[in-house]
């Protein structure tokens, strides 16, 4: 299994991106589907480009917080 932290990576499967970003796979899926976080299909595999992950870390970043 590659390490899903490596930098050569240009493309990570759902699974390596929900490690970088410390959340749940299915969660990951969710965030994938909606459109919130970039993916592409290659063949008939979905994979999550590389940058895509930091792209979404800066719009979370630059939400405005929910006021409970």
């Amino acid at each position: 299994m590659a390490d899903p932290f490596d930098p050569s990576l240009v493309l990570l499967t759902v699974e390596e991106a929900a490690r970088r970003l410390r959340i749940g796979r299915t969660t990951c899926f969710r965030l994938v589907l909606a459109g919130e976080i970039e993916s592409v299909t290659v063949g008939r595999l979905r994979r999550v480009p590389a940058d895509a992950v930091p792209t979404y870390v800066a719009k979370l970043r630059h939400r405005p917080a929910h006021v409970a």
